[in-house]
């Protein structure tokens, strides 16, 4: 098994917001990131304060959405800069990582 050094990211965002396919497609097709997932949030808040949560007597379009990615830490930095530039996201972090990879692969 060997290893390599990465980058992870992570963008909060908003289900009603339209970020969800416009992020997907710069990672996807403009900077060809090689790993990407999306985790539907049950409950969240952030600086305002307010909670974004669904009820059986509110079905709301604002949950929280997080759209996690990793690559080289050249790529992300690219990519969050893109996504940053192209659309209105304010809350994206991102850190260093170790990947493990299968001999092979």
């Amino acid at each position: 098994m060997s290893t390599r050094e990465i980058t992870i990211a992570r963008v909060h965002t908003l289900e009603g917001h339209d970020h969800l396919n416009q992020v997907l497609d710069i990672l996807r097709e403009e900077e060809h990131i090689i790993g990407v997932t999306v985790i539907r949030g049950i409950v969240g808040y952030g600086s305002s304060g307010e909670i974004h949560t669904s009820t059986l007597l509110n079905l709301s379009l604002e949950l929280p959405l997080i759209i996690e990615f990793y690559d080289q830490p050249e790529k992300v930095a690219r990519a969050i800069k893109k996504l940053k530039n192209k659309l209105d996201l304010k809350h994206i972090v991102s850190w260093k990582a170790t990947a493990h990879i299968p001999a092979g692969s």
